[in-house]
């Protein structure tokens, strides 16, 4: 897996290309010459404790903060994939490639394919930051081919940050259970030095607002399965409870059911069988046979005939996960 940043993205956007991209997508006539006027003619200045700059013209780029720029922009990206033969993802100016390794040949295809990236990133004026790109080898029958941009060789990582979560070589979410602990810990800190009155219901509210949150931010993606994971982010709740006032003596268990709270652990559960739920009744754009199985077997004296099993596998990084896709 390949992992590549544009250098200052939204900025370099060619004003007179991205407009010949929209015409190609069938925008043209008015609507063409409104975003046209609306792109073109910008000037800036920055000011610092009360000193600006001189005016200067803005020659290209998209503005940031509004609506219709980060639109534009993804449509100007739009084409970045059409001659590479690997799988890519695209967020904003993110980029990520990869492909399954057999060998060799598989190695130099994936070159290949960096190579087309470069060309399209210099054919349309958007050049890569190559010092920020990186690749992680994922598997341990994973051939680690040396890959290169522009004549300089990328940087390995075994982690890497991706949209706000940590992932490893690995496959595995310690590192991520760490990021979220210490984040919500931060959070949990500031709390408890500005909140004098720590009745129920004020540190209730503002533990679902301000802590819960980053350790359950896209939970799906990296839910813990080794007990000192789980403990960790358990540990989260179990100290913010214990800064509650009235509730000495109590266990963790009896405070939750006071609070009515969930642990974190029946929360993960429960949004899983949910999922699941969602799956089964046809309510989801993923089909149930593409990740499970139904069991129809009820000769036993015992069950019935909604049993899902999934694919049976050996490491802990697939057993314990939701999607099994491989």
């Amino acid at each position: 897996m390949s992992f590549f940043y544009l250098a200052k993205a939204f900025d370099k956007v060619p004003h007179q290309r991205l407009l010949e991209k929209l015409e190609k997508h069938g925008i043209g006539g008015r609507l063409l010459a409104v975003i046209g006027n609306w792109l073109q003619n910008r000037s800036q200045s920055v000011c610092i404790k009360g000193i600006g700059s001189s005016w200067i013209n803005v020659c290209s780029g998209v503005p940031q903060g509004s609506v219709l720029g980060p639109l534009l922009f993804l449509i100007y990206m739009n084409d970045l994939e059409d001659e590479i033969s690997s799988s890519v993802l695209k967020f904003a100016d993110d980029t990520k490639i990869f492909r399954e390794l057999k060998g060799n040949k598989d190695c130099s295809i994936l070159q290949s394919d960096l190579d087309k990236l470069v060309s399209w990133s210099q054919r349309w004026q958007m050049e890569f930051n190559v010092k920020k790109c990186k690749v992680m080898h994922v598997g341990g029958q994973n051939v680690r081919w040396t890959y290169n941009m522009k004549g300089s060789s990328l940087s390995v990582d075994e982690t890497e940050k991706d949209l706000g979560i940590w992932i490893s070589s690995d496959m595995k979410c310690s590192d991520q259970c760490l990021y979220a602990f210490n984040k919500a810990s931060k959070v949990m800190g500031m709390i408890k030095r500005t909140i004098k009155h720590k009745e129920a219901g004020i540190m209730v509210s503002l533990f679902k607002t301000l802590v819960r949150p980053h350790v359950e931010y896209c939970v799906s993606a990296w839910s813990p399965y080794y007990k000192k994971d789980k403990e960790l982010l358990e540990k989260v709740q179990r100290r913010f409870i214990k800064m509650i006032i009235n509730m000495e003596g109590l266990s963790y268990e009896e405070r939750l059911r006071h609070l009515k709270l969930w642990t974190l652990e029946e929360r993960r559960n429960r949004q899983d069988l949910t999922e699941v739920f969602k799956i089964s009744q046809g309510k989801s754009i993923i089909g149930l046979q593409d990740l499970f199985t139904l069991d129809n077997n009820n000769k036993g004296t015992r069950g019935h005939t909604l049993k899902l099993s999934k694919m049976r596998c050996t490491r802990d990084c697939r057993k314990h996960f939701f999607l099994i896709e491989w």
